[in-house]
């Protein structure tokens, strides 16, 4: 191992002992110090726990009247499954939770805030961009700004999980209407554009994964496991 190699991961270690040690712990519920089931569900190839069904067909019954809209949406819903529970498991005094403060610059424009976001500028960022890739996918205009949180007057917990369910409805919806013919037209917009029909898809369902990975952290920051994670994951408030 080089020098700046080692020298990079004792920082690294030296920074997650800091943020352990000022981070307030606080008391759990079993449902969240419950270990992971060794067996969860791939979601490659599973529906959302709360949809689950007693017989998962096999790969050949999914042969048969597969899509590319189909394939996207099993891997979409989960994602939806791993967000959207994390947002309903986060209690309405940690959405203004930030993990650090401080103006960390060098971002891309369009790419967000120098500032770490909140766990609810995070919540109503993926919100808009759902309907930012749902309405390019669809020829409609996006949402303008959703790198700073967009035209939403969502503000209260309540009022952004509402928001981010109903963008992954336009979402869904835009996916599953993804056929062979227009797998590859072409679409344009400010969000991932330009590309093609499947390609956008595919940048949308990233883009939840990757702002899962993040508020996951300020769960776990907060002594929470996520839902995604627990032996018994709550069902979705729909």
């Amino acid at each position: 191992m080089t020098r700046s190699r080692l020298r990079g991961g004792l920082l690294s270690i030296l920074v997650a002992l800091v943020l352990a040690t000022c981070v307030p712990t606080r008391a759990q519920n079993p449902a969240e110090t419950t270990p992971p089931e060794h067996k969860r569900t791939d979601p490659q190839q599973a529906t959302p726990p709360q949809a689950a069904q007693p017989k998962q067909p096999t790969a050949a019954e999914l042969s048969a009247k597969e899509t590319p809209g189909s394939a996207l949406l099993r891997t979409f819903e989960y994602e939806e499954f791993e967000f959207r529970s994390a947002a309903e498991a986060m209690s309405a005094d940690k959405y203004d939770y930030r993990p650090a403060h401080g103006d960390y610059g060098g971002v891309y424009p369009g790419y967000g805030p120098k500032e770490l976001r909140t766990f609810a500028e995070q919540v109503k960022h993926v919100a808009c961009a759902n309907f930012g890739f749902s309405a390019q996918l669809d020829g409609k205009t996006p949402p303008p700004d959703c790198d700073k949180g967009g035209p939403s007057p969502a503000k209260t917990r309540d009022e952004l999980v509402a928001y981010l369910r109903d963008s992954f409805k336009a979402m869904k919806k835009s996916i599953g209407a993804i056929t062979t013919k227009n797998m590859f037209d072409p679409i344009e917009g400010q969000y991932g554009g330009p590309d093609t029909r499947l390609g956008m898809a595919e940048t949308a369902i990233w883009h939840v994964a990757d702002h899962y990975g993040q508020i996951a952290v300020y769960m776990r920051l907060n002594g929470i496991v996520p839902p995604a994670s627990r032996e018994k994951p709550p069902e979705l408030k729909d």
